[in-house]
């Protein structure tokens, strides 16, 4: 079984690629995200890989390559979930959505099965609280992991904020993705 999950914005995306029958660890995935941070686009823990946003002159090619940076990475999955959007979300949500639906579109034409999970769900899954903030989620991956990732992105903020959010999302859309499969195939 080859997954992923995905957590997919305009300013940090996030993907987790799962391959595997049983035990679903942080060990046994691969992380790959997209940043403006210089210093992030590197490797960490040789399962996280960081990458620079490619330079765009307009919106839709913007879409176009991160959609394309997607494409490249989840080759060979079987099956992607991917976060719904969220309802309480402010600001670009028309860019948010184009920019969503392009990546939809491209998995359809490719015929890559879709699951789409409410963040509530994915959020209820990691924490126990389906209205957990990004340190709640924080906190649930470095109690499930033992990897406090701020350490590895040289990070001493207290707040946590993206790439390290969009990882830990990733993680656990890809980890709520393989437990319903396995629930699928276990019935």
């Amino acid at each position: 079984m080859i997954i992923a999950g995905i957590d997919y914005s305009l300013n940090g995306p996030a993907i987790c690629i799962f391959e595997g029958k049983e035990y679903f660890t942080f060990e046994k995935c691969q992380f790959y995200f997209l940043t403006d941070v210089k210093k992030n686009a590197t490797i960490f823990l040789k399962n996280i890989h960081g990458k620079l946003f490619d330079d765009y002159e307009e919106e839709c090619e913007r879409y176009d390559t991160i959609s394309d940076w997607v494409m490249n990475k989840i080759i060979g999955c079987e099956q992607v979930a991917l976060e719904d959007y969220a309802f309480n979300a402010q600001g670009r949500v028309f860019h948010i959505a184009e920019n969503t639906g392009i990546l939809k579109y491209k998995l359809w034409q490719n015929s890559i099965p879709l699951d789409v999970v409410q963040p509530s769900r994915v959020k209820k899954f990691a924490t126990g609280k389906g209205n957990a903030n990004k340190q709640e989620m924080f906190e649930a991956f470095v109690k499930e992991t033992g990897t406090d990732l701020r350490i590895y992105f040289d990070s001493i903020e207290r707040e946590i904020k993206s790439p390290i959010s969009d990882v830990v999302d990733a993680f656990y859309i890809c980890k709520y993705n393989y437990k319903e499969l396995s629930n699928l195939e276990s019935s």
